[in-house]
């Protein structure tokens, strides 16, 4: 773990800064974080950005409303986006944002979190971390958008086609 790292809810300034920081990364970058902006300020989210020496490193969000049906039909709160620059990787960063959601999970009495994590090799580092802090997948399946895909399906393999995974507090 980094010493000089912290983790803080986004505020109005890091708007502008965390959508050049995501260039490449998030599609509709200003828009996306001034979304993101207004669904924090109405407690449907938390966005929570890691800096080493105030340079931001990395974010993620904590949804308390995931559009995944199974997870907010039992009100468990999703991870999404994790996102951690390559300058900062294998650092302890990815680790340290999904530490402070479950943190907001137990402080809000939620029993389990969610995650949902591609199932492409791009994804191989992040399904092997989320296992290693004892995520395991929820037993639907593979899903497409979040929505549950059948046998036989022809989808796309990218950032879409997701496990969902669960973790008990």
């Amino acid at each position: 773990m980094i010493e000089d790292l912290s983790i803080d809810m986004m505020q109005e300034d890091d708007v502008r800064p965390l959508a050049v920081f995501s260039l490449g990364h998030v599609d509709d970058d200003d828009d996306y974080f001034s979304y993101s902006l207004d669904e924090q300020k109405t407690g449907r989210r938390n966005v929570l950005i890691a800096r080493v020496d105030r340079k931001i490193a990395g974010y993620v969000h904590y949804n308390r409303y995931p559009q995944y049906q199974p997870f907010r039909s039992l009100r468990i709160p999703e991870i999404q986006d994790l996102y951690v620059d390559l300058t900062y990787r294998r650092m302890g960063i990815g680790r340290a944002l999904i530490e402070a959601c479950e943190a907001l999970a137990v402080a809000e009495k939620a029993s389990e979190i969610g995650i949902g994590v591609g199932v492409a090799h791009d994804f191989g580092t992040a399904q092997r971390l989320y296992a290693g802090l004892g995520y395991v997948p929820d037993g639907a399946g593979v899903v497409f958008d979040r929505t549950p895909i059948s046998v036989g399906e022809v989808r796309p393999v990218d950032n879409r086609l997701c496990l969902m995974m669960v973790k008990s507090l």
